[in-house]
């Protein structure tokens, strides 16, 4: 829609969640700025409060039905800090192959549905072709059926350890609630062979039809901000280890656990979002900019392989290297997000078969007795970054307090950069075409984004601005919450 000086894209497409991108026009049709807007909200930290700590891994899953599997194991993982426990190896073991499940199947619905119509169909054409549909058309039937089948093998390993995959029930303080019998660790082993096979054969077509014919937005498109992920041992983790940082130039800024991630992140409100806008606290707030002196971060998979030193698994590792030969370290341009998922998509498949072989997932030493409540901070690399979970458990056994940063909020900032810089490149405001506002989509699909997680209101305080009118239209109050207040 345009009106005068403003284009809006209203719904955005493609992305979990609502919003709406609104392009602002100067006096000679040019891009002023443009803006993601998020009219979304969500309230979980305020009602988890007074609920059983033990509950939390399901009910934070309903967070989102994209990424329970994400929530659940963050949840899980501020249980075992508030109650003091480390899981025994079988059970730590199990978790790694059933998040490893989650991200594999994960990552394949963002880029065969979601990102893919972006460049296999291509951003002219018709609305009724830039969908999986339209992929399908372009790469093939058999293709297509395989698509669905390996994101059914991901959903498969997710719903044997933790009885569905959407909402499982599977981790609990100290552990999980079940091991695999020989039959089940069998089958999950037979289906990770065409796993490791598929995933290098999506990494292919990237490097075709992707990474060949969309050279030039890959290299213009870029954003040199920090980088944040998890790592282990030098090595790109999505469960285990401490988070990383590094800045625009690579070299490293902070390394921290979850207890002090309130040390090292503030999070920024804007009247004109439901999202925060987190930034490192020690380089501060200096509003939608790039550069050292800014604190803005990216984190999901390119901000993970930048801080990362190698991958955990051997055909991973050497498309790791590859990617980095090629765009050098670390990596600024943001479509080069589709490229570090799909390694990620490798490593995801690996890792099922390497532990898939290992029979201590049969072991029935599986939990460890929890000690005293007190707080707790779960960590996880959720498909789209990091995701923490922070609660404080009274001697009840209640929570008390939480507080969430999940994935997207991370990313906020760095989104809103790309939608005004893609905005700036490929929008003609004297003749808007379609293609152009696709582009403009292109820039935050990269992020894979997910806003129904990202909207929520952290201590009942989302900002709000409410106007009340009369019979006669008149305004008649203003009422705000939450403005202002950057602490």
């Amino acid at each position: 829609m345009n009106k005068d000086n403003k284009i809006e894209i209203d719904p955005i497409t493609r992305l979990e969640g609502h919003g709406k991108i609104t392009i602002f026009l100067d006096e000679e049709k040019n891009v002023d700025n443009a803006y993601l807007q998020v009219p979304e909200f969500k309230g979980f930290e305020k009602f988890c409060h007074g609920r059983r700590a033990e509950d939390m891994p399901t009910i934070t899953s309903r967070i989102c039905g994209v990424c329970p599997v994400a929530h659940h194991l963050a949840s899980t993982k501020a249980l075992d800090d508030a109650y003091n426990v480390a899981p025994p190896e079988p059970a730590i073991k199990l978790r790694e192959l059933f998040y490893n499940g989650y991200i594999y199947a994960d990552h394949l619905l963002h880029f065969y549905f979601l990102a893919s119509p972006d460049f296999l169909v291509g951003v002219d054409a018709p609305r009724e072709s830039r969908n999986i549909l339209g992929v399908i058309e372009k790469v093939g039937l058999d293709i297509g059926k395989d698509v669905i089948k390996q994101r059914a093998n991901g959903q498969k390993i997710i719903r044997t350890l933790g009885g569905k995959a959407v909402h499982p029930c599977f981790g609990i303080p100290g552990g999980v609630t079940k091991s695999l019998k020989r039959e089940e660790r069998e089958e999950i082993l037979d289906m990770s062979e065409s796993m490791v096979e598929f995933s290098k054969f999506t990494l292919d077509i990237f490097k075709d039809k992707v990474l060949k014919e969309y050279s030039q937005p890959i290299e213009e498109d870029r954003l040199e901000v920090y980088s944040m992920g998890l790592v282990e041992d030098g090595k790109l983790s999505h469960t285990g280890g401490k988070v990383n940082v590094v800045d625009p130039a690579g070299k490293d800024f902070a390394n921290f656990s979850g207890a002090d991630y309130l040390d090292v992140i503030r999070e920024h409100v804007e009247p004109w979002s439901y999202m925060k806008f987190p930034y490192l606290k020690e380089v501060g707030w200096s509003g939608f900019s790039e550069g050292t002196d800014s604190g803005v971060y990216r984190v999901g998979p390119l901000g993970r392989l930048n801080v990362s030193k190698s991958m955990k698994t051997p055909i991973a590792q050497k498309e790791f290297e590859e990617m980095f030969d090629t765009l050098g370290k670390p990596v600024h341009s943001t479509l080069a997000y589709h490229w570090a998922r799909l390694i990620e998509v490798i490593q995801s498949a690996e890792l099922v078969k390497e532990l898939a072989e290992d029979d201590i997932l049969e072991s029935d030493d599986i939990r460890a007795e929890p000690g005293e409540p007190g707080r707790g901070v779960g960590i996880v690399e959720a498909a789209r970054g990091t995701l923490i979970h922070d609660y404080v458990v009274d001697e009840a056994g209640l929570i008390d307090d939480v507080n969430l940063i999940v994935a997207t909020n991370h990313n906020a900032t760095p989104i809103s950069m790309s939608v005004a810089d893609a905005a700036r490149k490929y929008v003609d405001g004297g003749d808007v075409k379609p293609g152009m506002l696709n582009s403009v989509e292109r820039a935050f699909r990269a992020y894979d984004p997910c806003l129904a997680c990202a909207t929520h209101s952290a201590m009942g305080e989302t900002p709000l601005e409410v106007t009340i009118y009369d019979s006669e239209r008149r305004e008649y109050k203003k009422v705000t919450q939450g403005l202002g207040d950057n602490k």
